[in-house]
């Protein structure tokens, strides 16, 4: 039991480096193989989340049940809406720093390129 086991864990593992596609075709595999195979991968793969599925379905989710709580609804509704706001402020901070690192990486490889062309202190292979 322990073999099948470690050879399950080196398989994932393998599996895991390969990416997403790997998945997919050791999935279809499986359909094409042995069906039971094939779905017991699809259920592995959604219940681990390497379908991105889980993501998916919870953003869907946007309405909520009321609760018979009017206060408690409100509250809700607005700490829900004040995290959105939030979350929006934070991707838009990130877009902003992935624009400024790629802004001075451009900028760097600019500079080195410039010395290059001019023959400077990096250009000199002694």
């Amino acid at each position: 039991m322990e073999r099948i086991r470690s050879w399950l864990a080196r398989a994932e593992a393998k599996l895991d480096e390969w990416g997403y596609g790997a998945w997919i075709a050791a999935m279809v595999l499986g359909f094409i193989l042995v069906w039971p195979i094939g779905l017991a991968l699809l259920f592995y793969m959604i219940w681990s989340g390497r379908m991105g599925c889980k993501g998916r379905w919870m953003n869907r989710r946007k309405t909520h049940r009321p609760s018979g709580n009017s206060a408690f609804d409100a509250y809700r509704e607005e700490t829900l809406k004040r995290l959105d706001e939030e979350q929006s402020a934070f991707n838009a901070f990130l877009e902003k720093l992935r624009r400024a690192r790629d802004q001075a990486e451009f900028d760097q490889f600019m500079d080195e390129k410039r010395r290059s062309d001019t023959g400077g202190p990096e250009a000199s292979p002694a």
